[in-house]
């Protein structure tokens, strides 16, 4: 990773969401860029342009399949004309239509010389040699011409996309058997807790099992990083500061979950300046996610998130993953936000932004509903796994039923 730009730090004090983010925005420095094979990139980032090194279509094609014939000759259909060949997909018809003939023409082969229309089958009928149209047609009907698509030279996927399912065929089509991408970010994930256990593990009284490092994992994963999780750490500082030192020598981020707020074994923090980490901002006016530390240890940044499932997940959806993205240098960084009617309430705070969860529907107009979801506290990891979408309520507000209310969509 580059050299850290010195950023200064917000200390102590509770700051709001937009400075937490430009704090990260600054930090963000993307990593270098690598090579992999086109059939590995999904997932991945692209680091250049994807240029068309060819007109698409790269000549004159069919859309349908029939005859290929001037268009004049079709005017005073029904008329017959004289079939002299054939065009199909991968091999043209290489001779010149003459006036009162036709090719028979398959879907996305190439338009013979000559021609500049096609007629369907359906409105052609074929007998020895001749084929008789019972329409006309007019002048570039069922043709799609050379470079109607894309022209040579255009930038057809732009660096900073993501590469997926649905668009790598777009490389593909243009030679690209090998793509330059951003390396992936390097992640550790430290779940601290003594009363954490193994997901295998019977609980025992006072256990609960450790979701969290699987759940940040998977987003993790889903953001396009490499992903370690670390065994559990005893809420021990010494065990704690071994464990983060040992991680920041492999990692471009660790991800400690449980253990920043200010209780006697809150020790994500204490660990991490005992270790001499630059405290970049660790209160953010958030709810649910007040106490997000986002910190610098040698070259490795860390972020402690909350150790209460749903403060994790809406903290990493806000913070971790836009950060991850930045790493990468994606064009797109944020979840895609919209808009939509409250169907209920949803209650604001005190001097924070709320992220509070929410359900998706349709009404019969169309309309794009919102519906609090009820639940027990950012604990209630259950009720947020029915989650669409998180609405924004600004610092002292609220939104009754039929309100317009911004939201943030949940990758699902």
């Amino acid at each position: 990773m580059a050299k850290f730009r010195p950023l200064g730090h917000a200390g102590s004090r509770m700051i709001p969401v937009r400075e937490a983010l430009s704090i990260l925005d600054k930090a963000a420095i993307p990593l270098r860029s690598t090579s992999v094979a086109l059939a590995d990139s999904v997932g991945r980032v692209l680091a250049e342009d994807i240029v068309a090194d060819t007109d698409l279509p790269p000549f004159d094609r069919s859309q349908m399949d029939g005859y290929a014939v001037r268009s004049r000759d079709s005017k005073n259909a029904p008329v017959v004309l004289q079939i002299i060949g054939e065009s199909a997909a991968g091999k043209g018809f290489r001779g010149k239509l003459m006036k009162g003939e036709a090719v028979r023409i398959m879907t996305g082969a190439p338009l013979p010389d000559g021609a500049d229309a096609v007629q369907k089958l359906e409105l052609a009928s074929e007998s020895a040699s001749r084929v008789t149209l019972a329409a006309s047609t007019e002048k570039g009907r069922f043709i799609v011409t050379k470079g109607k698509e894309v022209k040579r030279g255009t930038v057809v996927l732009a660096a900073g996309s993501t590469i997926s399912a649905q668009n790598i065929s777009v490389p593909a089509a243009f030679g690209y058997a090998r793509l330059k991408v951003a390396r992936r970010p390097r992640i550790t994930i430290i779940s601290t807790g003594s009363e954490i256990v193994e997901v295998n593990q019977k609980l025992k009284r006072d256990q609960i099992r450790n979701s969290n490092s699987q759940m940040l994992a998977s987003l993790c994963r889903d953001a396009g990083s490499e992903v370690t999780v670390l065994p559990i750490i005893r809420d021990d500082i010494g065990e704690l500061q071994r464990a983060l030192k040992a991680a920041a020598k492999t990692s471009d981020v660790l991800i400690a979950t449980g253990g920043v707020s200010v209780g006697k074994y809150d020790l994500t923090k204490p660990a991490l300046e005992k270790l001499g980490a630059e405290i970049m901002f660790d209160r953010v006016a958030l709810r649910p996610g007040k106490p997000t530390v986002f910190a610098k240890l040698g070259n490795t940044f860390v972020f402690g998130l909350p150790g209460n499932p749903v403060s994790a997940a809406i903290t990493f959806y806000l913070f971790v993953r836009r950060f991850l993205m930045q790493l990468q240098n994606a064009s797109e960084i944020e979840l895609n936000g919209g808009r939509a009617l409250a169907d209920g309430h949803f209650r604001g705070t005190t001097q924070r932004e709320s992220y509070l969860t929410a359900e998706l529907v349709t009404d019969k107009d169309g309309h794009l509903i919102a519906k609090p979801i009820k639940w027990h506290g950012s604990s209630d990891f259950v009720s947020f796994a029915r989650a669409d979408a998180l609405v924004f309520v600004q610092a002292n507000n609220s939104f009754d039923a039929g309100d317009a209310v911004d939201i943030l969509f949940l990758p699902r």
